[in-house]
């Protein structure tokens, strides 16, 4: 049976979007289009906007967010950022041009109350059945959870970060 999987990569650790693009990268392998939503990244240039160039035909990244919001300021602008993107998002999933649609970093929106959490989950329920969805993020809400047809939670064991290594292009972004 075919079926439109929700997929959650949640927890502590490293991995939750890397995770994710692999899985664009396996989808993409077989000639499946990908859509990916960023929530969070700002205008910062990632590695995989600049991967994304050489499989423009087959992935399309929006990056919706401005920065990293437990950082901001500014929680106004988040607010707008969060329900732009978030239209967005209800667009791709309403779209027959996709695959799959990842939500990179979607959970901080429901964690920090930008986007109702009954309002994300019934948009994902109610997208096409064979429309795979990868939901990336820390402090994945239990309802998500409970939605999910397959949850990884990735736990930080060790982290340069904690020896006074910086982010590095490449590795982190």
């Amino acid at each position: 049976m075919d079926k439109g999987l929700l997929i959650v990569n949640t927890g502590d650790g490293k991995g939750k979007t890397t995770a994710a693009l692999g899985q664009a990268f396996r989808a993409i392998g077989h000639r499946k289009k990908v859509c990916v939503i960023q929530f969070i990244k700002g205008s910062q240039t990632y590695g995989e906007l600049l991967a994304v160039e050489k499989y423009k035909d087959l992935i399309d990244i929006f990056v919706t967010g401005n920065g990293f919001t437990w950082q901001s300021d500014d929680i106004t602008t988040d607010q707008t950022c969060a329900e732009k993107g978030w239209e967005l998002a209800k667009q791709k999933l309403n779209s027959p041009e996709y695959f799959m649609v990842i939500l990179d970093e979607l959970t901080y929106l429901m964690s920090f109350g930008l986007i109702d959490l009954g309002m994300i989950l019934d948009n994902i329920k109610q997208r096409r059945p064979d429309l795979h969805v990868v939901v990336t993020g820390r402090y994945a809400p239990s309802k998500l959870i409970e939605a999910a047809d397959l949850v990884t939670e990735m736990h930080e064991v060790k982290h340069p970060f904690r020896m006074g290594v910086m982010a590095q292009e490449g590795i982190e972004f």
